[in-house]
């Protein structure tokens, strides 16, 4: 059988997994130790973890060495999460390691994957899937984070990481000067602005079409399902808003207010501080990255400092 290699890196990850035939025999007899063979496996090609359907009801997720975190944040809020929402997530079937590689047996949820229909939503059918992912949000802030605060790093250390790398990594990333002019200023206020120590709760991280299932009912679209947990962390809630708001609401004031609502937020906590908090988070998130990810078109040419850019992304309305 063919051993699953070290790698220490995402670049040599990637080159490797993209030949299934270096992997997928290892995982069918992860499956097969189970006893959960499959004569035809799906192996998805997004995602950043390996990732086969084994059949129509089970997910096998290998979690190469360099991303063991993943492994312990999915396993962790699945844990956490089970019986307490009012959405299906997976159940964990199984857990293992193979050469080094942790992995996940999970249950394969009913749906379509929400980056499937979503540009095809009419827009009142946007508004209540927003509302709905605010709700979803808020929901799972509800439960307990139990072992889940144990996760490293803990809210106050990642943020002061984030801080400080913050203006290294988005002059990395192209971001225009006069967004960066007014970087300093904004980490500087971002310390005040973002609670550090208030009461964690669970952060999913990822609130994006890619990582939600929709199902079609007799008025339409609605939420069906949440998966991919491995970014997990716990911290301060607003953190969750980011995701949904630069893919999904995308300047639209109705969206933007369908989401606050859902999660909890009126149209009078709706301040300058809110607003300013809100795009210190964007720009410090782990995955931050405004040119490729907030899906308003021409958004750049559109203001000219990040004040202007938070009124954009999060209008009054």
């Amino acid at each position: 059988m063919t051993l699953l290699p070290p790698i220490t890196d995402y670049d040599t990850y990637r080159a490797w997994r993209s030949d299934t035939s270096r992997w997928l025999p290892v995982a069918l007899d992860i499956a097969d130790g189970h006893g959960l063979s499959c004569a035809a496996p799906h192996v998805f090609a997004t995602g950043t973890n390996l990732v086969v359907g084994l059949g129509d009801d089970l997910i096998l997720k290998l979690f190469p060495p360099f991303l063991a975190r993943q492994f312990v944040s999915e396993r962790g809020a699945l844990a956490e999460l089970r019986g307490r929402l009012g959405i299906p997530i997976p159940d964990v079937v199984a857990a293992g390691e193979r050469d080094g590689w942790p992995y996940l047996v999970i249950t394969r949820l009913s749906g379509v994957v929400g980056s499937e229909v979503w540009p095809s939503l009419e827009e009142a059918e946007k508004e209540r899937v927003l509302a709905e992912i605010g709700a979803v949000i808020a929901e799972v802030q509800r439960v307990p984070p139990g072992a889940l605060l144990a996760i490293e790093p803990r809210w106050d250390a990642y943020m002061r990481q984030q801080i400080a790398q913050c203006r290294a990594r988005h002059e990395r990333l192209g971001l225009p000067q006069k967004f960066l002019a007014g970087l300093d200023d904004l980490l500087r206020d971002a310390a005040a602005l973002i609670p550090m120590d208030a009461p964690p709760v669970i952060l999913v991280g990822e609130y994006i079409p890619e990582n939600f299932l929709l199902a079609r009912s007799s008025d339409g679209w609605h939420v069906a399902g949440l998966f991919d947990f491995g970014d997990v962390q716990t911290g301060w809630s607003e953190y969750d808003l980011l995701g949904p708001s630069a893919f999904m609401a995308a300047g639209h004031p109705r969206r933007v207010r369908s989401l606050f609502e859902g999660f909890g937020i009126s149209r009078a906590d709706v301040t300058f501080a809110l607003k300013r908090r809100l795009m210190a988070l964007m720009l410090l998130h782990r995955a931050s990255d405004p040119l490729r990810h907030i899906c308003i078109e021409g958004w750049p040419d559109k203001v000219d400092d990040l004040v202007q850019l938070q009124e954009l992304i999060w209008p009054d309305g």
